[in-house]
């Protein structure tokens, strides 16, 4: 899988923490980012414009049902993992897929225009230190979006899988 890691532009970083993309994004990026990563067959999502982003694909935990989430995310080349960060944008309550991948940490990432099978692992707060650096080069929002929704963000690391 190639990825290039480019440093995020500050105006994103401001545009991302104004009270219009915090209103709008929620609701109209996942959505744009789906339709555009189907239309392309898995290798661009118009989000990748500003953010390292990936498709991930978890199981709901009630359902059973496949489930795909545009999130940013930031790839260590080194070991292969994928930091990625529950903000919700910053609102109150945990994204869905973090609940699913609490529940069923086996999951599949799409970047690039390949996937590959991952399995979750929440980061405790030590760990979450630890991976600072990474944290904010896949959400640079990461502070002002977690003193926003007043929780504790979920943080998990995304180690492949082989194949089964």
């Amino acid at each position: 899988m190639n990825h290039r890691t480019r440093p995020v532009p500050r105006w994103t970083v401001r545009l991302g923490q104004t009270r219009l993309f915090l209103h709008l994004a929620p609701h109209l990026l996942p959505r744009c980012d789906r339709f555009v990563h189907r239309l392309t067959r898995g290798r661009w999502m118009p989000s990748r414009l500003f953010l390292p982003v990936i498709q991930l694909t978890t199981t709901g935990h009630r359902t059973g049902l496949p489930r795909h989430t545009p999130i940013c995310a930031h790839h260590a080349t080194v070991d292969g993992t994928w930091l990625i960060v529950a903000s919700n944008f910053g609102r109150p309550h945990h994204p869905a897929w973090s609940t699913n991948l609490l529940h069923h940490p086996h999951a599949a990432i799409a970047h690039g225009g390949s996937a590959q099978p991952v399995t979750a692992r929440l980061l405790t707060p030590h760990e979450q230190a630890e991976h600072r650096a990474r944290i904010l080069a896949a959400l640079p929002v990461f502070d002002s979006y977690a003193a926003r929704a007043r929780r504790d963000l979920r943080v998990f690391l995304l180690t492949p899988t082989p194949p089964s």
